[in-house]
C-alpha cells in the first residue's frame, strides 16, 4: 500500500528554520510530480510548493517564495521542504502529496494529487 509520511514539524520561533521530510513507501514516487500544501486553523488547504518529476522545475506560492525550498531525492524516495525565516502566519499542518500520474511538471491544484500524507504540524511563535 502506498504511503507518504511527513516528519520534521515542530514549534519554533519567528525567524527560525525547519526542514520537513516526506518519505514514500509502498511504491516508488520518483517519477511523480510532488508538492507541499498547508492548512491553517479555520482556513482551506493551500498550495505551498511543487516540484516536477525530474526535480528540474519548481513552483512556489508567493507567500513563501524566497524563504522555502522544495527538493527531492529519488534514491531515498523522499521529498523535502526547507523552510527559512519562518513567520507566525506559516503556522499550519503541512501535507506532502504526489500527483495521480507519473511525469509532468508542477501543479498547484490539490485535486491533481492522488496520494497524501497525514500531515505534520508546524507552529511558529512570535
Amino acid at each position: 500500500q502506498e504511503q507518504l509520511v511527513e516528519s520534521g514539524g515542530g514549534l519554533v520561533q519567528a525567524g527560525d528554520s525547519l526542514r520537513l521530510s516526506c518519505l514514500a513507501s509502498g511504491r516508488s514516487f520518483s517519477k511523480y510530480p510532488m508538492g507541499w500544501f498547508r492548512q491553517a486553523p479555520g482556513k482551506t488547504r493551500e498550495f505551498v510548493a511543487a516540484i516536477s518529476w525530474s526535480g528540474g522545475v519548481t513552483d512556489y506560492a508567493d507567500s513563501v517564495k524566497g524563504r522555502f525550498t522544495i527538493s527531492r531525492d529519488g534514491a531515498k524516495n523522499t521529498l523535502y521542504l526547507q523552510m527559512n525565516s519562518l513567520r507566525p502566519d506559516d503556522t499550519a499542518v503541512y501535507y506532502c502529496a504526489a500527483l495521480r500520474t507519473q511525469y509532468g511538471g508542477t501543479y498547484r491544484q490539490d485535486r491533481s494529487y492522488g496520494y497524501w500524507g497525514q500531515g505534520t504540524q508546524v507552529t511558529v511563535s512570535s
